[in-house]
């Protein structure tokens, strides 16, 4: 081999000259062959955009930097950190293809989470449970009007349950070739939870309905949190198995938190674990967002049913809350029903936010936490159902 094809061989194994694919002349649309030739470049500039939204404007980004950075590895050329054998593909197959990372966040979220207020008033458990109207909304949408399989609508309806980790577990059994759309829809989505939920919530109530107090919460005893963990495991044993790795993962989370005899264990579910889990899984995620499984048209109908997802779930548990209030003595505050989806603790914040604006005597931030919660449960439960009817 002389110097000129040394130089030749070398000049073909840098990223300059991989950067841009050559022409495919089977493609005979004009805009697929340009992302089919530039979108290694097109992708690496999302992925900085989006590391620009997790650093700058702190959308979600504990998992949103991550994600973009796993990004930025899986579409570097020549190197394949993202294939079977590479660093990012060995994460992604022991962690999110296994279903392992979702399961163990779940715990930590059950760790960090204290189900008092749902266990004070239980009736806004069904606000939580209305809010998962938005993913059966969506899947009927994906399957009937944009030509997605039954299993693809399933793992794209979830998104309406505004949980992350839900979302990528339910996509990695159902849909993984979708895995890269649909976790950024969800994370993009939950971090926008203060942009998109106010519109909704104020415009299916009226101004009294907003400035509707409601009265303390009661306060819940130990026992009650012990016990609380253990019967919705028993009733998920009972009623659904297949939403058991979800279920049980957040209640032992919880009991670990609240039996108060394994603060060592609860701690490090809160904390190490967890933030370690989070960097895998937000790398391993990223690497699906390579430009062939990204940018494509089920991508955009992918963030468009996402934001309908997510506007029906709001919606869903604000019209029922409003519901309810024909039939009960003491009066809901609507607006925490917009808390039923399972953005923990952001939701509810935004329910307590905007009762302020209406009665600044309106303090909803614990009552709007009972639908909350419950929704963390709803879409866990909903993605249950979703694994046995679309599995």
């Amino acid at each position: 081999m002389n110097i000129v094809d040394s130089l030749y061989k070398l000049w073909q194994s840098t990223g300059i000259a991989n950067f841009i694919q050559p022409a495919d002349p089977t493609i005979t649309s004009g805009f697929e062959q340009f992302l089919h030739q530039f979108g290694s470049p097109i992708m690496i500039l999302l992925c900085l955009f989006l590391l620009w939204l997790g650093i700058k404007k702190e959308f979600e980004p504990l998992l949103l930097v991550p994600i973009a950075f796993g990004g930025l590895l899986s579409n570097i050329p020549v190197a394949g950190i993202a294939d079977p054998n590479g660093f990012l593909g060995i994460i992604y197959e022991a962690g999110i293809h296994k279903g392992l990372f979702p399961l163990i966040i779940f715990m930590g979220v059950g760790a960090m989470t204290d189900f008092g207020p749902l266990i004070a008033n239980p009736k806004t458990a069904l606000l939580g449970g209305a809010a998962q109207f938005g993913i059966f909304g969506a899947l009927l949408l994906a399957l009937c009007c944009f030509g997605f399989t039954l299993p693809q609508s399933g793992a794209i309806g979830i998104i309406g349950g505004a949980d992350g980790p839900t979302s990528i577990y339910v996509t990695s059994k159902l849909a993984p070739e979708l895995l890269g759309a649909i976790a950024v829809a969800a994370y993009s989505y939950m971090a926008l939870v203060p942009v998109i939920q106010p519109p909704i919530m104020k415009a299916l109530t009226t101004e009294e309905e907003r400035k509707i107090e409601m009265k303390q919460l009661r306060e819940v005893s130990k026992r009650e949190k012990i016990v609380f963990p253990l019967v919705v495991l028993g009733l998920c044993i009972i009623f659904l198995p297949d939403a058991c790795p979800l279920v049980g993962a957040l209640t032992f989370g919880n009991l670990c938190k609240e039996c108060g005899v394994v603060e060592r264990l609860s701690d490090t579910m809160q904390n190490a674990l967890i933030n370690i889990v989070t960097i895998f899984l937000g790398l391993s995620v990223g690497s699906k967002l390579s430009a062939s499984q990204f940018l494509t048209t089920q991508t955009l109908f992918i963030l468009i049913l996402g934001v309908l997802a997510f506007s029906f779930a709001t919606a869903g548990g604000v019209v029922f809350a409003k519901v309810m209030n024909l039939f009960s003595k003491e009066k809901i505050n609507p607006l925490i029903g917009s808390a039923g989806v399972s953005a923990v603790p952001m939701a509810a914040r935004v329910s307590n936010k905007v009762g302020l604006e209406a009665n600044s005597q309106n303090y909803l931030l614990m009552h709007a936490m009972g639908p909350n919660v419950a929704g963390v449960i709803g879409s866990a439960v909903a993605a249950g159902i979703l694994l046995a009817l679309c599995n």
